[in-house]
This record gives structure tokens, C-alpha cells and sequence, in this order.
């Protein structure tokens, strides 16, 4: 399976030059079958990574382009008489794909918001008391702009605990630049793009990395990680249990992506920003003095010792 892992990191990074490590922990959020908030200005590609994730795991995807009237029957779907049969027709929504961008969700109501939540947590719908799940592997790849307050609205807490990580892509480098400037001359990258795997071959990429060997000292770990979130001064609301989940989860996908069958702490602390910045609340004195998540978090893994190396000796 490693063969298919590279590849399309190979093929995605085709696309979307300058940024490895970015499409590096977008496939270990898919392969932990968790959401993505990807955090950006306008223009540096994240649709574009949406679509080139896409293609080479030969998935179905829908784009939700999120503005002040979008409704939540745009996302979840709708019921519709059919007067032949006396019945309710489910119309099926947006959700109702396998890769999902969600893009400027900070742009609608929070009612609309919402309607995500069960279909992020839940992998189902439920419509005028009907359930419907959501096809396998789904995954959402949603976006917002964090520049300019007008017309957004902030994703509740709830919200964004439900995103497995949360990135930044950022400008890419000049070099990257010149590339990209290049690559676009003649023709569309994701032209190039073909599918290396398929949602079957992605579920077993899936159930092999949350297979990886996970050791009593490394649960110590991680539970001492998300237990230090919650008694840092500094913050007001640490990790959840389902932060830490998530944690756990992520840091699996890690290790199977470097390409071993067990976890290491480096596993877990290259990973923990994305996974536990956007799940804290900082109080009020810390935002008073600038200081952010990250600061928090840099700061209890410098806390919190690492597992003796003889727990990971076989």
C-alpha cells in the first residue's frame, strides 16, 4: 500500500508546488477519515488541492461555493411529494459525495453551518425524520478566509472540533512561484492528474494505518498531552476527549505514512498544532498579551517528557 501512498502524494504535489508537507497531512486526515479546515487567503490553492485529491483517489466530489443564503437543504437535501406513489422523494443534497469542499464556510449562517454537523460526525443525513447515509469515504475539505470580518461568521466551538486538523498554506516561494507561473503555461495540472487508487483501495489504505501498534506508554502520552491542555493557565478550554481521539487517530495515519506499523512520539508532536490549536480557547489575560494556541502548545511539549525509547524496542 505504500506504493499508492506515494504516488499520489507524487502526483498531488504535481499540482501544487512548494507545499509537501501541507498535502502531506491532507492524505493522513483522509486516510484517518477525519475533515479538514483548510485556513487561507483567496489564491494559493486549495480548491485546486481539493480537486487534485480527487482525481487521483478516484473519488465523486461537490463544491458548495457557502454565502448568507445558502440554506441548509443545499447541503443536507431535501423532501419532495410525489403524488404518484403518495410519497416523500429525498432529493439528495451536496453531502452526498465522497470528497466535499466547503468553500468560505464562514460565509453563511451558523443554522447552515450546522447542517454539517451530523453528516461530519454521524456519516449520515437525516431529512423530515428519514436517515440517509453518506457514501464511503466521506470526507469534507472546507475553507475559510481569515483576513476581513465582513459578512462571515465564526464556526462554533462544536464546529470546529469536528475538523481533525486544521492547516494553513500559506504564499508559496518564489522558486515555487516561477514554477507554478511555468507549469500553467500550456496546460492545467490537473490534467495530469489520474486516479492511483479507488474508495476500496482507499478503505483498506485506511483500515491498515488505524491497525498501527499503539503501546501502553504511548496512550500515557498522548492522554498527558491533552490532560497538560486543560491545566495550562493560559487556557480556558482544553482538549476534548474527542480532541484526543483525534490525536490518537491522526498520529496513527502518521506513522503509517512514514511507513511503519507502530507509533512514535514524534508521531504524535509532529502533528499536535494541526490537530489541537484549533480545538483550545484561550483565556482572556493570554489574548490580552498576543499569545496564541500554538505558543500554548510549543510550550507543553517541551513540558511533557517524551515515553522512555525502551517502551518502542521489539
Amino acid at each position: 500500500m505504500q506504493k499508492f501512498t506515494d504516488e499520489i502524494l507524487r502526483q498531488v504535489n504535481g499540482v501544487i508546488l512548494g507545499k509537501q508537507e501541507v498535502v502531506r497531512q491532507v492524505l493522513l486526515a483522509i486516510l484517518a477519515r477525519g475533515h479538514v479546515l483548510l485556513e487561507d487567503v483567496p489564491g494559493v490553492g486549495k480548491t485546486t488541492m481539493a480537486m487534485a485529491f480527487a482525481k487521483t483517489l478516484g473519488l465523486s466530489t461537490g463544491r458548495v461555493q457557502f454565502t448568507s443564503d445558502t440554506l441548509p437543504s443545499d447541503i443536507i437535501g431535501f423532501s419532495v411529494y410525489d403524488k404518484r406513489t403518495d410519497t416523500l422523494q429525498y432529493k439528495p443534497g451536496a453531502v452526498m459525495t465522497n470528497l466535499l469542499l466547503a468553500d468560505e464556510i464562514n460565509r453563511t449562517s451558523g443554522k447552515t453551518q450546522s447542517a454539517l454537523l451530523e453528516a461530519m460526525e454521524e456519516q449520515q443525513v437525516t431529512v423530515d425524520g428519514i436517515t440517509h447515509p453518506l457514501p464511503s469515504p466521506f470526507v469534507v475539505l472546507a475553507t475559510q478566509n481569515p483576513v476581513g470580518s465582513a459578512g462571515t461568521q465564526m464556526l462554533p466551538a462544536s464546529q470546529m472540533d469536528r475538523f481533525l486538523l486544521r492547516l494553513r498554506m500559506g504564499y508559496p516561494d518564489l522558486r515555487s512561484q516561477v514554477l507554478l507561473m511555468q507549469d500553467r503555461h500550456h496546460e492545467n495540472p490537473l490534467d495530469r492528474c489520474s486516479a492511483v487508487a479507488d474508495a476500496d483501495a482507499l478503505a483498506q489504505m485506511s483500515r491498515t494505518a488505524m491497525e498501527t501498534y499503539v503501546s501502553q506508554e504511548m496512550y500515557e502520552y498522548i492522554a498527558a498531552l491533552t490532560e497538560a491542555t486543560r491545566e495550562d493557565p493560559d487556557v480556558q478550554l482544553g482538549l476534548s476527549p474527542r480532541g484526543g481521539l483525534a490525536l490518537c487517530r491522526a498520529a496513527k495515519a502518521n506513522a503509517y505514512l512514514h511507513g511503519r506499523d507502530y507509533m512514535l512520539p514524534d508521531d504524535v508532536d509532529e502533528i499536535l498544532v494541526s490537530v489541537c490549536a484549533h480545538r483550545l480557547i484561550l483565556g482572556a489575560k493570554a489574548r490580552l498579551h498576543e499569545k496564541t494556541a500554538e505558543d500554548v502548545l510549543a510550550r507543553i511539549l517541551q513540558k511533557v517528557p517524551h515515553p522512555a525509547m525502551e517502551a518502542f524496542r521489539i
